[in-house]
């Protein structure tokens, strides 16, 4: 049996799913965090009798009728696959727009059983559903869940399967124009009237609204997420995160994991080259990552809180206004928030956006916002250089938005093109966040985590550690510089030296961050720790031997915002649609990167040392190049504007 679960962005549906088939799958207070469908199989503890049965969580839609990609996908599916029988989740909180995409759904043959979710919101508002009265009007089986507390989960699906076997088609509504979209609101507006029993005054101002007067206020908004922001960073990085980072990195795997391992391979008799390779290399790599993990983990919970809560729904609301500015809308901060876990699934996330140019301007710009894997370079080079100053961390978010506003200026002046897409949102009502979804969300983040560093980063740091350790003639060599790795880092490292950064090291590391960024912080623990008695991470330890706390805010801002990694290119890709514009994209995001990182270096070494950087000529040079490009390529694309007759 097929059970598909369908109803509005925002109506618990994602959390619904995850309750009955134990997935972790994202959730938010926003369209667009599903789109795709996603399958599992239903949980045994809904599932007493082992039946085959098959959940399919598609994504939000406000109609059948497709306005957007995903609604596209969530009727495609119900017109072709053809489930045995759809719960269409209604928002209790929402229960007028709910219906009328029930209304829809009821016409279409398929069997339906209704679920009244968010019935603890409609019990803080004193409102009463008459299930009863709702079920005879709808011609089909209702039942009142809470998704989050799994509350009326068991009995709604026993009354989906019941009804799936008997395959008959339920709801048959009295409508005679199907097609009039008034018809149709006003016979949900008649079901609403004869079934809800409103006690809240919509016009009284409740607690939500005041909250929003200060959190979302179009001035206020932006400092306030940036406090929140730093707030979270120093409970992440300095606080608990922190101090357990500190133990994972100066005791577990600085002491008590090699010293075990050493002992194990030296009882066994391997080969001291197998024994570095496996201690200096794998652990000590792999390790260097690792070792962060806590302070992720704690991240992503706060993380999880704040959108739990309602919060981060609100931060798009804020943004919207400035990105109106810049061609976009705030639709396009939803994939950044989604992007801020994974860049995957950030760009994946633009194709709810209908505008083409609004689409390809947010998949260019998404992977600017910091994601996960970008969280071990940010606490690395903080924990060294600025160990003392906490809105480090923070800062980083700031400056994405600034990339943000500077890049969708820059692409909305270099091409041609307007965006007629507008943006609305129904703020969901604050709400104490689940520490059960908050911890659960940061369970699945670590498992990724750790995935990805026993995975492809033990892979890379594999060949690190060989590229590092031997020469192109397959024999060992004594000075790193005569290795294969130095040979390769020295074509890439000329690049760096305007950006006041010397050493091929340096440009292996960036190089090997492009297959994952975590990458960055392995590849410098094996070419640079593998030597050093002590913990890389220490203030004053052997990464002060290449950066200054300058050129070092310059390096992580390299490796932030610069393109991201291959598999979120390959996302890209698919997006786009294009090879072309791939091509610009990523052409575009290494420009942005390269100039960021070379100011930051140049100006700020002549700021706080009194002195120029290394590179200085060589960067005046690339200033005044990208400056003339960017002046032609402006003037060409007016031109092209006033020809076509658009806005710039």
């Amino acid at each position: 049996m097929k059970i598909a679960l369908a109803g509005n962005p925002n109506c618990g549906k994602t959390t619904l799913y995850n309750a009955i088939t134990g997935k972790t799958e994202a959730v938010g207070n926003w369209a667009g965090v599903t789109v795709a469908k996603k399958e599992a199989e239903l949980k045994k503890k809904y599932n007493s009798k082992g039946r085959n049965i098959k959940i399919v969580d598609l994504p939000g839609a406000y109609s059948i009728s497709p306005f957007s990609g995903e609604e596209k996908i969530t009727r495609d599916f119900i017109l072709e696959e053809a489930p045995d029988v759809i719960i269409n989740i209604v928002d209790g909180a929402n229960f007028s727009r709910s219906l009328f995409f029930t209304t829809q759904l009821l016409e279409l043959g398929i069997p339906v059983v209704i679920a009244v979710n968010k019935s603890d919101v409609l019990s803080k508002r004193g409102d009463i559903i008459d299930l009863k009265a709702l079920s005879k009007l709808l011609g089909c089986s209702v039942v009142n869940t809470t998704a989050t507390s799994e509350e009326g989960l068991l009995d709604l699906i026993n009354e989906a399967i019941k009804v799936g076997e008997e395959k008959k088609p339920q709801g048959i509504l009295e409508l005679a124009d199907k097609d009039s979209d008034i018809a149709r609101q006003k016979l949900v507006d008649g079901i609403v009237n004869k079934s809800l029993d409103k006690k809240r005054d919509a016009k009284k101002v409740n607690f939500s609204d005041k909250v929003d007067r200060v959190v979302a206020h179009k001035w206020f908004g932006i400092p306030i997420f940036f406090a929140i922001m730093w707030a979270v960073f120093s409970f992440s990085i300095n606080g608990l995160g922190g101090f357990l980072s500190d133990y994972f990195n100066e005791v577990l795997f600085a002491e008590i994991v090699p010293n075990a391992a050493n002992g194990f391979l030296e009882s066994l008799g391997v080969a001291p080259l197998l024994q570095a390779l496996i201690v200096d290399g794998v652990i000590g790599g792999v390790g260097a990552v690792i070792g962060f993990l806590p302070l992720v983990m704690v991240l992503f919970f706060c993380l999880s809180l704040l959108e739990d809560c309602g919060y981060m729904a609100r931060v798009a609301i804020v943004m919207d206004r400035f990105f109106k500015k810049i061609g976009l809308s705030g639709k396009s901060i939803i994939p950044m928030i989604v992007g801020s876990g994974c860049a995957i699934p950030g760009v994946m996330a633009t194709r709810t956006i209908e505008d083409i140019n609004e689409r390809r301007m947010t998949t260019i710009l998404t992977p600017f916002v910091p994601c996960g894997a970008k969280l071990p370079i940010i606490a690395l080079f903080t924990a060294v250089f600025f160990p003392e100053n906490s809105w480090v961390g923070a800062s980083v978010y700031l400056l994405a938005i600034v990339m943000i506003v500077i890049g969708g200026l820059l692409l909305k002046k270099i091409f041609v093109w307007e965006s007629s897409s507008y943006f609305i949102m129904e703020l969901p009502e604050y709400k104490v966040p689940s520490l059960r979804y908050a911890f659960l969300q940061m369970i699945d983040k670590a498992k990724g985590f750790i995935y990805k560093a026993t995975t492809i980063i033990l892979v890379c740091n594999t060949f690190v550690w060989f590229a590092q350790a031997y020469g192109w003639n397959l024999q060992p060599v004594e000075d790193q510089s005569s290795s294969i790795l130095a040979s390769l880092g020295t074509i890439i490292a000329p690049i760096l030296i305007p950006l006041g950064l010397v050493g091929w090291q340096l440009a292996a590391a960036a190089i090997t961050g492009f297959i994952a960024k975590e990458n960055v912080v392995a590849t410098i623990a094996v070419l640079l720790a593998v030597a050093s008695e002590e913990a890389l991470h220490l203030p004053g330890g052997v990464l002060t031997e290449f950066f200054t706390p300058v050129t070092a805010f310059a390096y992580l801002a390299f490796n932030l915002f610069t393109p991201p990694c291959f598999a979120a290119i390959g996302a890209m890709n698919s997006e786009m649609g294009s090879k072309k514009w791939l091509f610009r994209a990523l052409g575009f995001q290494f420009g942005m990167g390269y100039l960021l990182a070379m100011v930051i270096s140049q100006v700020g070494t002549l700021i706080v040392y009194g002195k120029p950087a290394t590179g200085l000529i060589p960067a005046i040079i690339i200033a005044v190049v990208a400056a003339v490009y960017v002046f032609v390529t402006i003037k060409k694309s007016d031109s092209k504007r006033i020809q076509l007759g658009v806005e710039a």
